[in-house]
């Protein structure tokens, strides 16, 4: 794990954990845009298998608005990405892009302000996600 994700373990089989994840989620205020299935899409581009793994493009409008507004090019880092990856039959790794890390590849002060919202509602999402389990 880098410095560029925010993660949990939790312990719970990996479709619970998925649905508990896009509630948590929901709870914060992101609607899931895109849903990709990781495993099935490495399995059929190149006949390898995966643990099952689910990236959710998760994106709250009001915070995507916002810093679209400061600077548009932002839009190429959205929506935040949020990968569920089973480690195990009972645990689960949930692991979302840090918004810290996308001010890196702005330079804008005003981002700051989104950034912090953003990582304050996804670190509440997985402590939603740890205290379930």
């Amino acid at each position: 794990m880098g410095t560029f994700t925010l993660s949990a373990t939790i312990t719970g089989p990996y479709d619970e954990v998925l649905e508990a994840t896009r509630a948590a989620l929901a709870d914060e205020g992101f609607g899931i845009l895109t849903e990709i299935d990781l495993a099935a899409t490495m399995r059929s581009k190149l006949g390898v298998d995966l643990p099952p793994q689910t990236i959710l493009g998760a994106c709250r409008p009001a915070l995507a608005y916002e810093a679209i507004r400061v600077d548009p090019s932002i839009a190429a880092v959205l929506p935040c990405n949020v990968v569920v990856r089973s480690i195990g039959p009972d645990t689960t790794m949930v692991e979302a892009f840090n918004p810290d890390a996308m001010m890196g590849l702005a330079d804008d002060a005003a981002l700051d302000t989104v950034a912090a919202d953003a990582k304050q509602r996804l670190t509440a999402a997985l402590a939603a996600l740890t205290k379930e389990h």
